[in-house]
């Protein structure tokens, strides 16, 4: 497994796998990586010839008071387990290599009116640096194929919708979250949870749990069944910022609805947990 540093040294590998006629898959990560991005790898592997793992902090995605200081830079670590799990290339560029003439670049890409909508509302500009660095990695890479978790569901339809309105010649495909035993997603930031936190953090789950139930029953008073569970996050001790239920392409339900997604984000301590659920009706 090489790691490489520059755009030049990623495409002259490309290149040569391009002709051998091989399929090559691209996992887009900003490293600390966990189970759950693993799970994405061997998932990738299962679609393609090649698997290129990216590893880069976006600082274009992180808001003025946000945590891109602080969030956990671990390449040397991430490279050996990428490399135990038999990725063919990572790819770990400075920010310099990617955004090529300067920073904040004077182009950006923004996916409206989806963008604006719940992370967004929270993290403002959040998805035009998530829809900006995703289409240059697929211009650096060109893959056949890109995984990515679930467990930013917004995001992942954020970049469906940017490859497909930009006619972009790769498959985006999602993989199911990786949780903890006690249902916890899977998260980088999980670590700056407390061990007290860590124990209450499972309650972000429970409540998805709980609306799920609610809408396997029938309900269909999705902001009153909402608010019932954000009740019980603050009393459990988080500061919840928003919980919904939306169809899988993210818009507003409505009567006849059977498919939904369930959407959460609450603060823990200093931590900011996200989560989702999917739920179809029998």
């Amino acid at each position: 497994m090489n790691t490489v540093h520059l755009a030049s040294e990623l495409r002259a590998q490309i290149s040569q796998w391009r002709a051998r006629g091989e399929r090559i898959a691209l996992v887009p990560t900003m490293g600390n990586l966990h189970a759950g991005h693993l799970a994405l790898v061997r998932h990738a592997h299962s679609l393609a010839d090649r698997v290129v793992v990216t590893v880069f902090v976006n600082p274009l995605q992180f808001g003025p008071n946000e945590d891109f200081g602080r969030y956990p830079r671990s390449l040397p670590e991430d490279v050996r387990q990428l490399e135990a799990q038999g990725v063919d290339l990572v790819y770990a560029p400075p920010v310099e290599e990617v955004y090529v003439n300067g920073f904040p670049p004077a182009t950006t890409i923004t996916v409206s009116p989806l963008s604006a909508e719940l992370e967004g509302a929270f993290r403002p500009g959040f998805f035009t640096g998530v829809a900006t660095v995703v289409a240059i990695l697929f211009n650096s890479v060109q893959p056949d194929v890109a995984v990515f978790g679930e467990k930013d569901w917004q995001q992942l339809q954020i970049v469906k919708r940017m490859v497909a309105d930009l006619r972009m010649p790769a498959d985006v495909v999602g993989y199911p979250t990786e949780r903890a035993a006690d249902g916890l997603a899977l998260s980088s930031r999980n670590q700056y949870l407390t061990p007290a936190e860590r124990e209450q953090a499972p309650g972000i789950h429970a409540a998805l749990q709980a609306v799920a139930a609610g809408l396997r029953a029938g309900r269909d008073d999705y902001a009153a069944l909402c608010a019932e569970q954000m009740q019980r996050l603050e009393a459990a001790g988080f500061r919840p910022q928003y919980l919904e239920v939306r169809t899988p392409v993210l818009a507003q339900p409505t009567a006849g609805d059977k498919d939904f997604v369930v959407l959460v984000a609450a603060v823990l301590g200093t931590t900011r947990l996200i989560d989702n659920l999917r739920v179809e009706q029998p």
